[in-house]
């Protein structure tokens, strides 16, 4: 890491319930404040040199920048160089997370009798945070599978005590039929009776039939742990009377691993009212990331550069966040989060989150903040933000049109704590629709970003019109929020003292 880091506490809270700060009316920036300087001065030139620097450091370090990896920790030297360069004290926030990787392709096969491969994906997957194994044993059932399911989908408590794994040989492969308890709880068990391997099978009820591709939450097993689908452990169970021998082989790395969140914010601006304008930096372990997420931490990091280069003093303080491990469930801003007393979760005015705003078949979607259209709404001023971004795709004679304010990216933890948040998104699996090609162009029936989570999400991925139009109005609401007096709320006006009695015709009655 960088000589020059300084660290940050982890203190965490246990509850962090805020209060949205006091809302006002938000008016986007005129044509000549500080949007119109910070629109001018991030380009997509700019925006690019980042983006490449970021695909070298992958193609360095195996093609990947995923947190826990070299790729990363190489990402992160290059966001705190650029911005000790522009002048920033930057901080890098150490955390530790569970890391996995699988390295090759699970095996599973039925040796005897009858012998069959059964088929990867479709009929068995590796459950995250399994070990690694390559084992040929036989097939034992824990106690408490049920054939056929209970009523309810949480009627099979087989593997969830110790006690199901009576008489089990060490040495064979549990079968375990998912129920009641975690997925961890039932591979561990087995795994302290002396498990060579596991195989869950999903419960049986209608919704519960499928292949399981679940996690075990933490990286405690050394034994390989699949999933598979209710078919294929009746099938199994069925057999079981005589012996029945199974291969399973799957070759992980699971461990805990540090990884690092970067934040940097402005000398100017009111402590007490902070932007914070986020992206992950992190990429998945099979690919590069230049749009998931490079392109969002390119437009942040731009934005920060120019809004010191330009010596854009704004109202509020702005603070700029790279975040680790959000392709591993939103750890970094979690951990960020968490990290803040509650004071100093009530100084951040709002959230702006930029997770993928140049995907090659894109929309433009803005987060529904209101929850008008898609019925999940975020904290109070939420939907002011939305409006910052519609208004000014409006201005510009562009469409946009909102996406779920689910909590799906880094934006999650915040508004979970009751801060405001917004921001912008041009797509990942989900297909282009007819209607949408007519509106946006692009090729209906198609992924808005056919390489999500692929090798081929490289500098090739990037539709720069999007970016171009994205990073406009990530911008403006920047500027707009930072720019923006909030008043503090008027003290309550004291209560009036009561009138004295008047006197009567004939004065005071008295002795």
């Amino acid at each position: 890491m960088p000589r020059t880091i300084r660290f940050v506490a982890a203190a965490v809270v246990a509850a962090a319930l805020i209060l949205a700060p006091t809302a006002t009316s938000v008016t986007t920036a005129d044509a000549k404040g500080d949007a119109a300087k910070l629109r001018q001065a991030v380009n997509v030139p700019g925006m690019r040199s980042h983006e490449q620097a970021l695909q070298t450091i992958a193609v360095a370090n195996g093609g990947t920048r995923s947190s826990g990896t070299p790729g990363y920790q190489a990402s992160v030297g290059y966001v705190v160089s650029q911005l000790e360069a522009a002048g920033y004290d930057p901080v890098v926030q150490p955390f530790d997370f569970p890391f996995f990787n699988e390295t090759a392709p699970a095996e599973f096969e039925r040796v005897s009798p009858s012998p069959r491969d059964f088929v990867l994906t479709q009929e068995y997957a590796t459950m995250t945070y399994s070990g690694s194994g390559n084992v040929t044993a036989q097939l034992q059932e824990v106690t408490n599978n049920q054939f056929p399911p209970g009523p309810t989908p949480s009627s099979s408590s087989a593997g969830c005590d110790a006690a199901n794994f009576a008489g089990f040989v060490p040495g064979r492969v549990a079968l375990i039929q998912r129920g009641t308890c975690p997925f961890h709880d039932k591979a561990l068990n087995a795994q302290a009776a002396g498990a060579s391997a596991v195989v869950i099978f999903n419960e049986g009820q209608p919704g519960r039939t499928d292949t399981i591709a679940g996690t075990l939450g933490t990286p405690d097993f050394h034994i390989p742990v699949i999933g598979t689908s209710f078919a294929i452990g009746q099938e199994l169970h069925t057999m079981i009377g005589s012996p029945v021998v199974v291969h399973v082989q799957t070759a992980t790395q699971s461990d805990i691993r540090t990884t690092w969140n970067v934040l940097a914010e402005t000398p100017w601006g009111d402590p007490d009212h902070v932007i914070v304008q986020g992206s992950h930096l992190d990429s998945v372990i099979p690919g590069p990331g230049i749009n998931d997420n490079g392109s969002g931490s390119s437009y942040n990091l731009e934005s920060a550069i120019q809004v010191m280069n330009e010596h854009i003093k704004t109202e509020n303080k702005i603070r700029f966040a790279w975040w680790g491990a959000e392709e591993f469930n939103l750890l970094g801003s979690q951990f960020y989060v968490n990290s803040l007393s509650d004071p100093e979760l009530a100084r951040i005015k709002a959230n702006l989150n930029f997770d993928m705003i140049a995907s090659p078949n894109f929309v433009r979607f803005v987060y529904d903040g209101d929850g008008s259209a898609t019925g999940t709404a975020g904290p109070a001023g939420s939907g002011e933000i939305e409006q910052i971004f519609v208004d000014w795709f409006g201005s510009q004679g562009l469409a946009s049109e909102p996406t779920a304010f689910n909590g799906r990216s880094d934006y999650g933890p915040f508004i979970a704590v009751g801060i405001p948040a917004g921001g912008l998104f041009t797509g990942a699996e989900g297909e282009k629709t007819a209607a949408q090609m007519a509106v946006y162009g692009g090729l209906a029936g198609v992924a808005y970003d056919p390489c999500y989570h692929q090798a081929c999400d490289t500098i090739l991925n990037l539709n720069e019109t999007a970016f171009d139009q994205m990073s406009d109005a990530a911008a403006t609401a920047l500027m707009t929020l930072a720019d923006e007096k909030v008043k503090p709320p008027k003290p309550p006006k004291p209560p009036k003292a009561p009138k004295a009695a008047k006197a009567g015709a004939l004065g005071t009655v008295g002795g």
